[in-house]
């Protein structure tokens, strides 16, 4: 099996590549951000990918987006490895495409079962986060499930005090697509200035 490891903290990286290492049989390539994530992607063509959030530029949810919009007909295999262990940032992953979500504050064997739940095509989410989800099956009550992938994005990125110019260079995308995807996520959000829009987003960074 060859496994992507997507994550910019390399004590991280060598942590997760030792553990899979005894539990697999496999072949693992490292990306610290999201441009060379792709180009391993594309280039060794890996059975799944395991995928830090909060990378520098485009951040993690972005990579997913452009994953599952590469895969949309046989389906994506990208675990999600974060720091945030909150049901909202586990529906928001799913939802986005991810077969799995596994918080780094899990036991380790969490990380184990997910590999293998997700290698064989399943979808797992470790077990704290899901009993969270079971106690409230109706939803998280987060305004930010709202926004689409995409959106998140560069909320998170406005709230790293990147201007709309700096984020369109960073996603690959037109200044005219952020400011329109800005102008839905104030009615989304029910906010009216873009100063709200970079509180929240400084709100979901420290989250």
């Amino acid at each position: 099996m060859k496994i992507l490891l997507v994550e910019d903290h390399g004590v991280v990286r060598e942590g997760v590549r030792r553990l899979l290492s005894l539990h697999f049989d496999v072949t693992i390539f490292e990306a610290g951000t999201v441009s060379e994530a792709l180009e391993s992607y594309h280039l060794n063509k890996p059975d799944l990918v395991v995928l830090d959030l909060n990378l520098e530029g485009a951040g993690g949810l972005e990579f997913l987006r452009r994953v599952v919009s590469l895969n949309s007909a046989s389906g994506a295999r990208v675990i999600i490895f974060s720091m945030h262990a909150e049901p909202a940032f586990a529906v928001r992953a799913l939802k986005a495409g991810a077969r799995g979500y596994v918080s780094k504050s899990a036991p380790v064997d969490e990380l184990v079962a997910a590999v293998r739940k997700v290698s064989d095509g399943g979808v797992y989410v470790d077990r704290e986060i899901a009993a969270l989800l079971a106690a409230n099956p109706g939803g998280t009550d987060d305004p930010l499930q709202s926004l689409n992938a995409r959106e998140v994005e560069i909320l998170r990125l406005l709230g790293q005090g990147k201007s709309l110019t700096a984020i369109a260079e960073s996603l690959g995308i037109a200044y005219k697509t952020v400011a329109n995807n800005c102008s839905q996520m104030k009615v989304k959000l029910g906010v009216e200035r873009t100063a709200d829009l970079i509180r929240l987003g400084l709100q979901s960074l420290q989250a």
